[in-house]
């Protein structure tokens, strides 16, 4: 399916939208679930993503296909290997094939997992045999993806001694680290994170608990991008948020403050109001604690006509797409002066937008989401539409609600 995007008559946005659970503590909770029965979950994400690690944690089958998603890659090859008695094949799309996963492979190996790669070295597909691991201390790079440490954190209290994780290198998105650690300790299990090491007590079992999942940050972004893009007085509501959030991505409230839109917050819902225009002309982020926000940042400084210069983004690379070069080259369609290294973005201030451009979403949620609130500047065109439904299941119809006319066209 793909979506024209038709340019609004009314640029005043007035709406109450709400918002999924996050992907992130969802897909975390889901197997400390497993781990310890005695966890209810309320509000999971909807996403993708949250359903097929329900589906692989569910079934009896040996296979198990979860698609595109990365984190239920991840967190499931380390939670399999640590499952005694089990054997599970695990398999996704082509591009999950060629995302690297030998990192926490080679740490799961060294506790004592019996994993072997079915197709190409260090790549998915995998066959787990899962065995008891004794051994509680391992070695891992922490500058590639932080979900390999999150992976390992999660079946730690499981492991008959728990585990020490000595991190080495540069350490990548800390607040899901700290996410992870937060959510170990709501359930009782001690943690701690001391610089370069982390260091999780085992846990035979809990008392019952019963945990809400906060709505997703990320999915958030689009809303402070539209907002952005808007006109003065425009004033976006979104629902179920804390104020004291686990999720790193909450620094959207900082950020957008650069584009004119203050966030202020009431009980559970987040009020986005633009109170001015930008008046900042180039924007500096270091954004290797939020990286999944880069794209959303861009396309606003973008259509907002200020430049900027993003750095910290070395995981984009191996995420759904190598977003940094799906960004240029999108961009670059739409009249952007853009260039990109391996972990960073510089786009000069736009003079105009090419309208009419057809912009391809690559099998990324975060493309087509990203992409979409410019077409309150001019008429756009999103590919494969149907992608979003990896992390926002009903972010068409949200964007409908908040005025922003669609046609289909295939």
């Amino acid at each position: 399916m793909d979506l024209l995007l038709r340019n609004p008559k009314n640029q005043l946005l007035k709406n109450n939208i709400t918002i999924s659970g996050s992907k992130s503590e969802s897909n975390r909770l889901l197997i400390l679930q497993q781990i310890f029965p005695e966890i209810s979950i309320e509000n999971l994400s909807d996403s993708d993503d949250s359903v097929h690690m329900q589906h692989a944690l569910s079934s009896d089958n040996e296979i198990a296909d979860i698609g595109h998603a990365g984190t239920a890659m991840r967190f499931l090859t380390a939670f399999f290997a640590a499952k005694k008695g089990e054997t599970k094949i695990l398999q996704g799309s082509e591009r999950m094939h060629n995302r690297p996963i030998k990192i926490l492979v080679d740490a799961l190996q060294d506790l004592g997992a019996d994993i072997t790669y079915l197709e190409k070295e260090g790549y998915p597909p995998l066959k787990i045999k899962g065995q008891t691991l004794v051994k509680d201390s391992v070695r891992i790079n922490g500058n590639v993806s932080s979900q390999y440490i999150s992976a390992l954190m999660l079946i730690a209290p499981s492991l008959p001694k728990g585990l020490e994780i000595q991190l080495e290198g540069k350490v990548t998105s800390i607040p899901y680290i700290k996410m992870t650690l937060t959510l170990l300790s709501q359930l009782g299990i001690q943690g701690v994170f001391d610089k370069t090491v982390i260091k999780i007590e085992p846990k035979t079992t809990i008392e019952k608990k019963t945990l809400v999942v906060e709505a997703d940050w990320s999915s958030a972004s689009y809303f402070y991008s539209l907002v952005a893009l808007s006109e003065i007085g425009s004033e976006i509501k979104l629902s179920s948020y804390k104020e004291e959030s686990l999720q790193g991505d909450s620094c959207l409230a900082e950020i957008y403050k650069h584009f004119g839109v203050t966030t202020s917050f009431s009980e559970h819902i987040i009020t986005l109001k633009k109170e001015k225009e930008s008046n900042t002309n180039n924007l500096e982020l270091d954004l290797k604690n939020a990286p999944d926000i880069a794209q959303t940042i861009a396309v606003t400084c973008f259509g907002s006509r200020i430049s900027c210069d993003l750095k910290g983004l070395h995981t984009l690379k191996i995420k759904e797409t190598d977003r940094l070069e799906a960004l240029k080259e999108e961009l670059t369609k739409l009249g952007a002066n853009i260039s990109v290294t391996n972990e960073s973005l510089h786009l000069e201030k736009a003079e105009s937008m090419q309208e009419g451009v057809s912009i391809k979403t690559y099998n990324d949620h975060r493309m087509a989401m990203a992409f979409a609130p410019l077409a309150l500047k001019e008429d756009i065109t999103i590919l494969n539409a149907e992608v979003v439904t990896k992390s926002y299941q009903n972010f068409w119809k949200d964007m409908k609600e908040v005025g922003i006319v669609q046609d289909v066209i295939k």
